[in-house]
């Protein structure tokens, strides 16, 4: 990984390219095709990235590789409902980049931008049954606090344990 910069709203295509490449391999021993296809259209439509960076309700970083392409991206907030904490909203490196260093440069860089401004902890969420991702997070640093299930419509529940890791 070469590096990580903050992503614009004309990197779009690209964060979505990524989403589409990645969520049918994460994902495809844990939630049905269809309920893939409907997180992937809720939550990277255009319109709504648009809107998340647009607003900076959430600040999006892109893992780029040592040719300057796109291997991954991350999308965390600051002062997470008001807290010293930043949220992890998004993680999701390719396939084919994974265990190259991409995930743990975004995780990192995440981190430094959070005691910028004072926050002493990183929080996430991961669905319970992506023992991938656990792994990932645990070997960054962060520790299982809880279980919550969020109900996201059409009947589809996201099962999730929350993650966080202290900064300080």
């Amino acid at each position: 990984m070469e590096k990580v910069r903050i992503a614009t709203p004309g990197d779009i295509p690209m964060i979505q390219a990524i989403a589409q490449t990645t969520w049918p391999v994460a994902f495809k021993d844990i939630l049905s095709q269809n309920q893939i296809d409907y997180m992937l259209a809720r939550m990277y439509g255009s319109d709504v990235l648009s809107e998340l960076i647009g607003t900076k309700q959430n600040i999006f970083l892109l893992a780029l590789d040592a040719m300057l392409q796109p291997v991954g991206f991350a999308a965390y907030e600051l002062n997470y409902r008001g807290g010293k904490q930043t949220k992890i909203h998004k993680l999701y490196v390719l396939p084919s980049a994974q265990g190259l260093g991409s995930g743990t440069e975004l995780c990192a860089e995440v981190g430094r931008q959070a005691m910028k401004v004072g926050n002493d902890k990183l929080t996430l969420n991961v669905n319970k049954y992506n023992h991938t991702a656990i792994s990932f997070y645990e070997k960054a640093g962060f520790q299982t606090v809880k279980e919550e299930t969020i109900p996201i419509g059409e009947g589809y529940l996201m099962e999730d344990f929350v993650m966080e890791k202290h900064l300080l």
